[in-house]
């Protein structure tokens, strides 16, 4: 079986799980050299570690139970994206509404500013130039075909 195929394999047994937690989505599935399954799961109000481990064992069951790996040759790991991750999903850009992000473009630019709004077709961001009292601030729209990745930034 093909690595893809095994990765949408456990993308439908991830889901089956996740059936009844409306709050928790499926982000990835990887499968990489050496049968190291990684699945990260995200959440509208942020995964906890125990719905993670809950996850993971029903899923390493469901797994050897599915003879995807007949020598049980695998494992598997099971958590949030993190910050060095870009968001994939139109669902982590709505969570993310308020946070900074930076943004590469399709065309190799770089833009970086507050999220203040997501659509079906676009991003929206506060764009801000300059400092104190002489700070301009612009709206930003974005296409989501304009965007290579974005990736939310930490401030403190």
């Amino acid at each position: 079986m093909n690595p893809d195929t095994k990765q949408k394999a456990i993308g439908d047994f991830v889901n089956q799980q996740l059936i009844g937690s409306e709050d928790v989505f499926l982000v990835a599935v990887k499968v990489i050299p050496g049968n190291n399954i990684k699945v990260f799961l995200d959440a509208d109000n942020g995964v906890t570690i125990e719905k993670c481990i809950r996850i993971n064992r029903a899923l390493y069951k469901q797994i050897e139970e599915s003879d995807l790996f007949p020598d049980g040759d695998f494992s598997l790991e099971v958590s949030s994206p993190g910050v060095e991750e870009p968001l994939k999903l139109h669902r982590q850009y709505k969570k993310n509404i308020g946070r900074t992000v930076e943004i590469n473009m399709n065309d190799g630019t770089r833009k970086e500013g507050k999220l203040i709004d997501v659509n079906d077709d676009e991003i929206i961001i506060e764009e801000r130039t300059g400092l104190g009292k002489k700070a301009i601030i612009n709206t930003t729209n974005i296409l989501f075909n304009q965007v290579k990745h974005t990736k939310v930034l930490v401030t403190f």
